[in-house]
This record gives C-alpha cells, structure tokens and sequence, in this order.
C-alpha cells in the first residue's frame, strides 16, 4: 500500500508533465534538422587552456550541466512520466492516466510537429572534436522501458491498435539503424557497460519490433560478454577502474538482468549461464551485494560516494534475484540497505509473495 500511494502521489504529478520533444531543444543539429536528437558528453568540460573553451577537455564522473539543455534529459523525463502513468493506469484503471501517457509518447514519436528522427547520429557530441559519436546510443535507451509502458497501455481508449503499429514501425526504423549504422556498429564492440546497454537496447527494440530473431541473434552474445566482463569473484574490472565505480558496477548488473527477462522470450535462460570458474550475472550481484548493505567499505574509486540512486537499484536488483533464484536471502538484505524500499515501485512490479 505505500508503494501504491506512492505511485498515484507520482502519477498525479505526471498529469501535469510534458510535452517532451527533440524540437524544444534551443540548440539546432549538426543536419539542421530540430527532429534530430542530440546530446552531449556528460563528463567533457570547456578547456580552461585556449580561448574559446575548445577542444573540450574530460573530467571522468563530472557531469557537465550544458548537457541538460539537449535532448538527454527530455527523453528520461519522458520516460519517466509514460512509465509511472501507464503503471497506474494499469493498477487502478484509471483512463485520464492513459490518456496523458499516450499524449506524451506521440509527441515523442509520432506526432508531426514533435517527432524524433529515428537514429542518434548526434548522441554524446564533444564541442571541438565530434558532431556525435556511438557512446550516445546509451542515452536513448529508455525507449525500452517506454515499450513496457505501452503493454500497460493495453485496453485503454486512448492508445489504440493504430497508435501501437505506427510506434512498433518507429521502433523497427530505430532498429535498422541500430544495427545497420557505423555509430551502431562501433557501440557493439565496446567492451563495458555501453556495449551491454547497446545489446540490450536492441534486443527489446526489436522485440517490440516484432523482429525476435534479431533479438535472439544479439541476446545469444551476453554469455561471451559477460565472461568476458566478470572475473570469477564477480568483480567487473572495466567498470571498477571507473571514478563512478559502484554506479557503473551496478548499471551494468542492470543491464545483464534486463537481457536475462528478454532472453526469457526467445528461449533463452541467461539467469544461470555461467563460465566453468563461475562468471555469471548472479555471481555479478553478490560482488555488489554486501558493500550495498554496508557490510564492507567500498574501496574503489567513488568520487560522489556511494549515490542513493544506486542503492534504490540494488533493491530493485535484489528483489529481482530474490524471485528469480528462488532465494529470500536477497529480500533480507533489501532491509539492510541504507534507504527506505517499502515505497519503491518495485513493490508494485516484483512483489515477493509470488516466489
């Protein structure tokens, strides 16, 4: 119930969200074309030795609040409306939160005035040195929650048949380009967190897409991936050496746990593929687990400390385990955590009476 309160208390905000789109950005595109999304690099800053502040020079974990101007933080905070909306439309029924959700993904997608071009060809751009470049794939992958949203949708007056086709086929040009661009192609071959995310983000495009061979295709790929990425403790070196270390840590765990419920509808059980000497996703968490309930000191590189936010996913993460593995150690360690879960949504979406 207080997750539930939460939720309506959340959503009743969402009714007065948005608009969001890729055209109220002041900036124009590199094509310009306000339809395009553009971003840019979070952790890139003037350079304070030339004149005009360029090239711009990286800070690892300092995030550049210029960024904030673009098209990132509209498409999360579009994100984020559609998902608490259509959560409560589909608890409670209640249609003025479909209608709302539905506005908001047609002004993002569909609508003519307000759509986004189906590509990132300007995600992640370095003033002074790039236009835009493949780690800005990762910035849009929040369309994949907005498909989980849209089958909460489902039922409601307000999104209909119609609205859905026009979206999958937005979905499936996104998806072409993903796969098929040299921007694309390079996010693939990244070796940490932004190449789990792309496969990831892929995989439910396609999904959504109606496209499953695809995303068996690229789901087939993250038992390499992880093995390749976790050492047999569960540590990932690639995200550990990062100033964010835990962020990144976890982000990627996320990333392997959304593969593992996409994985579920090709046929495929990622949730225990594991290397000989024990590299898995579960292996991953339990790394994470006891420095998140404060067990041990985490003692690799934190510039912002051991964030809140990260600690909210460790609960979701854990909740997720706790049912998947059949295991309520994980739910005891949810009440460990330094923060309060009993209104995390994930109450709502991963309630542990159902293991």
């Amino acid at each position: 119930m207080p997750a539930l309160a939460r939720l309506q208390s959340e959503a009743g905000e969402a009714l007065k969200a948005g608009p969001f789109s890729v055209v109220f950005k002041q900036a124009v595109p590199p094509s310009g074309n306000r339809h395009d999304y553009m971003s840019l690099a979070p952790y890139w800053w003037p350079n304070p030795d030339t004149p005009d502040g360029l090239p711009y020079v990286h800070r690892d974990g300092e995030t550049n609040p210029e960024r904030d101007a673009y098209d990132r933080l509209p498409i999360a905070n579009m994100e984020s409306a559609v998902s608490t909306l259509a959560l409560a439309y589909h608890l409670t029924g209640n249609e003025p939160y479909a209608a709302h959700a539905s506005k908001l993904i047609k002004a993002w997608f569909l609508d003519e005035a307000t759509y986004m071009n189906p590509h990132a060809n300007y995600g992640e751009a370095i003033r002074g040195i790039t236009e835009g470049r493949a780690a800005g794939i990762i910035g849009v992958r929040y369309v994949i929650k907005v498909a989980d949203a849209v089958g909460l949708l489902a039922g409601s007056a307000h999104w209909t048949a119609g609205d859905r086709a026009r979206l999958e086929e937005w979905y499936s040009r996104y998806l072409d380009w993903l796969v098929e661009s040299e921007i694309g192609k390079e996010e693939s071959t990244k070796e940490n967190n932004h190449g789990t995310w792309y496969e990831v983000q892929v995989s439910a495009v396609a999904l959504f897409a109606r496209r499953p061979e695809i995303a068996a295709r690229f789901l087939g790929r993250l038992p390499q991936r992880i093995a390749a990425q976790v050492e047999p403790d569960g540590s990932q070196p690639l995200e550990l050496k990062r100033t964010r270390s835990f962020h990144y840590s976890a982000m990627n765990v996320e990333a392997y746990f959304d593969a593992a419920t996409l994985g579920e509808k090709v046929g495929l059980d990622l949730w225990r593929s594991s290397t000989p000497d024990g590299r898995g996703i579960r292996r991953a968490l339990d790394f994470l687990a006891p420095y998140a309930v404060q067990e041990k000191p985490w003692p690799h590189p934190g510039i912002l400390g051991m964030e809140q936010a990260d600690l909210a996913l460790m609960a979701v993460l854990l909740r997720r385990a706790a049912i998947k593995f059949a295991e309520p150690a994980y739910d005891r360690m949810i009440e460990r955590l330094p923060v309060d879960s009993r209104a995390g949504r994930f109450q709502l979406v991963y309630p542990h009476t159902i293991y």
